[in-house]
């Protein structure tokens, strides 16, 4: 059993290019510091393996300056290259258990995507710091998954572990705090702040609404 390292962020934006829909990623992302975003992760899941590490330094300078962790979608390499604070991984990519066996990720923030509820009991999340549970409510951002895990089953996880929760899919204002009372401790999201209007004013919603 890996020793429980402290996780304190609650809101977590999971960025890309193509979330932001023709507004330049960067500008998105400082904005959404700005508004209270704790922790960014990067997910490039279609761009090539160059456009996704310059597009990885480019935001390290972002959440350097502001003293923001900068995790790294499944791809370690990436991490490794821009020094990122972590990875994370899903049930498909390069697993924890091998992550740490690499001295460069020994130390590093690992999260790792929950779909089902056995996965609680393996090495995996044993060597994780935190688990992505995925997706909380269906969501267009992300169609690969395999469980809608609702309200009712947020908590049934929250009952069976004591690691670190961060909730995604379909995550807004109007649901943010119901989803911290069943048990989540942050919060990640995609469309409510890379789709806003006004990233910096979503972010610091989102923000109020999980701290109140």
């Amino acid at each position: 059993m890996r020793e429980q390292v402290q996780f304190p962020y609650r809101l977590y934006l999971v960025i890309s290019a193509e979330a932001c829909k023709g507004r330049a990623m960067l500008e998105v992302a400082e904005q959404a510091i700005l508004g209270g975003v704790d922790i960014i992760q990067l997910r490039e899941k279609s761009s090539p393996e160059n456009v996704f590490l310059e597009r990885a330094q480019r935001l390290k300078e972002i959440t350097e300056k502001y003293g923001i962790p900068l995790i790294i979608n499944d791809n370690a390499a990436v991490a490794f290259r821009v020094d990122a604070a972590g990875v994370h991984v899903g049930n498909t990519d390069i697993q924890p258990a091998v992550l740490r066996q690499q001295d460069y990720f020994r130390d590093k923030i690992i999260g790792y995507s929950i779909e089902y509820l056995t996965q609680l009991e393996n090495e995996q999340t044993a060597l994780s710091d935190y688990l992505g549970i995925s997706p909380v409510f269906r969501t267009d951002t992300k169609t690969d998954t395999i469980t809608e895990w609702g309200l009712d089953g947020l908590t049934k996880i929250r009952q069976l572990t004591q690691k670190p929760l961060i909730a995604i899919g379909n995550i807004h204002v109007n649901n943010a705090k119901a989803v911290v009372d069943a048990g989540a401790d942050c919060i990640a999201v995609v469309s409510a702040i890379c789709s806003a209007n006004n990233p910096q004013k979503a972010a610091y919603e989102l923000k109020s609404e999980i701290t109140k």
